[in-house]
Order: structure tokens, then sequence, then C-alpha cells
């Protein structure tokens, strides 16, 4: 998410990073693009674990269990190879870097750094041999010592201890790297619908719903019950992070929120829609409005899989415009998503909606690995027709597909038939 000297000006952003020091240059966008089965939503899916396993590691995790991760399935020889994460952002004014290394019994590395001259300095550094207290807050991460289990993180442990040094990363993560994929759908939906009953956030969702062309004129919420308004509020809290566990639990269904969308009939009356009668489009829309929402007020950082799925692009390029547009974002948030759409690279300058250096490529490699590389990798030229030079598989992360074995396969006779 740095700038390069590809950057187009419009979509740059200074952040301050340390104290008297030049600021940083950041994006406030990059888009993953590739073939399916290339990876790109394995991308987020790894970006959404670490978050995971810094959540919820201490709070949750069994003392003497196993930890959960995902290791690269298609190579049996290296499924039992340790996984490893590191973060590098800009927290209150101060670059932090934070990393960990997990088997699956165990945290073999963990460390966390900050630059607030400039140069790194510890704050811990996890081992085998132990922690190492760096030299902040000294006393208050030996005390964490005494909480620590082997599958729990440093980080999970220092919050639940209130470390001063430590709790402001760890509510980074409650705040950012939240996955919009099809399973958060409902977990989604639910903010969207609590924003509603919220009276500095309902204008904004309303007008959301409204700009985006789907014949929405109003928005009313009804008063759930007791056990309906826990199911909402639990929900809230399984997508912060604070409560459960997406992969684990169940949001409510779309037709349980309590939500009516009032459409404009045919003589202008207003018609309220059951929600059964609401058009995927409409239900996606619904569930992104929340998290899109928040992170722009917060400036966080959201992860989008799938963006253009069940969308139509020109409302996808509206909500991509919303994070690169700095007075939509003055708070700098960011978006990280992938999509087949290669309307959104664009074709003319003018018109691009996403910079040269905010194009990131997967391609399936031989052994089913995934190779990412940005497309400044390929130094193209100011004026290229990016969107079409993609479909043409310039730049590779393309499907190579022949229609011969299309025709040939479904020209076989079925087993049995002579």
């Amino acid at each position: 998410m740095l700038a390069t000297r590809l950057s187009e000006r419009r979509f740059v952003r200074s952040v301050e990073w340390r104290e008297g020091g030049a600021p940083i240059l950041a994006l406030p966008a990059a888009g993953v693009f590739g073939a399916n089965g290339s990876g790109k939503s394995n991308l987020l899916k790894a970006m959404d674990d670490m978050r995971g396993h810094v959540l919820h590691s201490f709070r949750r995790g069994d003392p003497g269990g196993r930890i959960p991760r995902r290791p690269f399935v298609l190579d049996q020889a290296r499924r039992t190879d340790p996984t490893e994460f590191e973060v590098d952002l800009v927290l209150n004014g101060i670059r932090h870097l934070y990393g960990f290394c997990i088997d699956d019994d165990r945290v073999v590395d963990e460390w966390a750094f900050h630059y607030p001259k400039g140069r790194p300095a510890l704050i811990f550094r996890r081992t085998n041999e132990g922690v190492d207290a760096g030299s902040v807050e000294r006393q208050k991460t030996r005390a964490v010592q005494e909480l620590l289990r082997p599958n729990a993180l440093f980080l999970s442990a220092a919050a639940s201890a209130n470390h001063a040094a430590l709790l402001p990363l760890y509510q980074w993560f409650s705040r950012n790297l939240i996955l919009a994929e099809a399973d958060s759908r409902p977990f989604r939906q639910a903010l969207t619908t609590d924003m509603l009953g919220d009276e500095a956030s309902r204008d904004r969702v309303l007008a959301l719903l409204q700009a985006a062309d789907l014949g929405v004129t109003d928005a009313r919420k009804q008063e759930p019950d007791p056990v309906m308004r826990e199911r909402l509020r639990r929900a809230i809290r399984i997508l912060e992070g604070t409560d459960g566990d997406p992969d684990s639990d169940e949001g409510p269904a779309f037709e349980e929120l309590g939500v009516r969308l009032v459409h404009r009939g045919s003589g202008g009356e207003e018609v309220e829609l059951d929600a059964a009668d609401e058009s995927l489009g409409t239900r996606v829309w619904f569930g992104l409005i929340g998290p899109v929402v928040q992170a722009l007020e917060s400036g966080s950082v959201f992860l989008a899989d799938e963006l253009d799925a069940s969308l139509h692009p020109a409302l996808v390029t509206e909500l991509v415009r919303l994070f690169q547009d700095p007075n939509t974002n003055p708070r700098r948030a960011q978006l990280i998503f992938n999509s087949h759409d290669a309307a959104l690279l664009g074709d003319a300058v003018g018109d691009r909606l996403l910079g040269r250096d905010q194009v990131w490529f997967t391609e399936k490699r031989g052994d089913g690995s995934t190779r990412l590389y940005p497309l400044t990798d390929l130094d193209p030229r100011k004026q290229e027709a990016i969107g079409k030079r993609y479909l043409e598989g310039r730049y590779g992360a393309t499907p190579i597909l022949s229609h011969g074995e299309f025709a040939s396969a479904v020209a076989r006779e079925p087993a049995g038939v002579r």
C-alpha cells in the first residue's frame, strides 16, 4: 500500500510515521485480479486469519489444544511447516512492525517493534528461550509472561492484561482487516441494520441505499424482540471479533433482521417489500454499506472478496471511488479487494479508477501455489490501456482456456450410452 514512482498523485495520501520525520506516501486502495482458483481469496483470508489469531488465541484458545491454521495443502511434505504473518502499519503516527510464526501446537516466534524516532525499538520478542521485554513497559511485559500459554499469542494475552504499550496494537486488529465475503454477509447485514437505528449513522446508510439506484426510497426498522435483539448484538460482536467466530457461528438471516426496504410503486406510492422479495444484489449492497461506512468513519482497512459479485460494475466503481476520493475518505481508510472485472482497470488515463501501482495479479504456479505480483513489475506506460491488455493476457493472471477442450467435453457420450 506504499506509493511508487508510477503513482497518480490524486490517489496518494501523506501519512506521518515518526516524530519530526518526513511523511510516507500511502495508497487508499488496491485491487487484486486473476483467474478463478489463482489464490485471490486466499490472500484476503490470510489477512483475516492473522486478525483472528490476534483477537482469539488467548481468550478462546484451549490451554492444551492445537492452533487452528490453514497450511498449504497441495504439498503434503510441507503441511507441517510453520505459518508466518507480519504486518507493517502506522498507528497513532508511529510506525509499528508486528508478526508471529506458528505451527499446529505452539507459537514458534513473535515480535513487535515501533519506530518513534525512525529507528526500530523493541517492544518485545518471544522465542523458545522466553520473552525479551525490550525497553517499553518492561514490568508489565514480565507480568504477561505469567499468563502466557504455548498456543496463545503474547499480544493476545497482553491485551487481556491491559498492557498499555500493546493494547492500541491489539485494538487496531479489532477495527481493521474485517473481511467481506459470502459467509460474513449475515453479520455485516446485522451491522447495517443496527446503524439504521443510530441517529448519527442512519442518514448516511439510507443515502447509500438510495444512491445505488435499487429503487429503495426508505428503510424501516422494526423493534426486535429481546431474543432477536441479543442475536443482532452478538452478530455485531462476532464481526468485530469480541465474541464468537464467523467460521463456527451463524448470523441472522436477512429475513430475520426486521428491516423493510421501501420502494416507490407505479402510482408513486410507497411500498414495503418483504425481505424475501429483495434481489440478491440489494442484499449484497445492504451488507456492504455498514462496514464501508464504518471503515470510512474510522479510517480502517477493509477487505472485500469478489467485490463485483452480484453488483453492477457501475456500483462497484462508485464504491471504490469512495475510498479513492479524499473528500469522501478524509480519514485515509484503505480498501483491499479482489475482482474479475477488467473494467475496473480502465483504459484511458483520465478515466482510470486505479493507479498503476494499485493493481496486483495472482497466478497459479505449477505446484498449485500462488504467485502475487504488482503491475508495476511490468513497468506499464502511463498511457497504457491496462484493462484491454489484461484481457489479452499481456500481464498473465488470466485463465488458459481452449474452446476445443470445452467442445470435446460436452460432445462425449454419457457412460453406458451407445
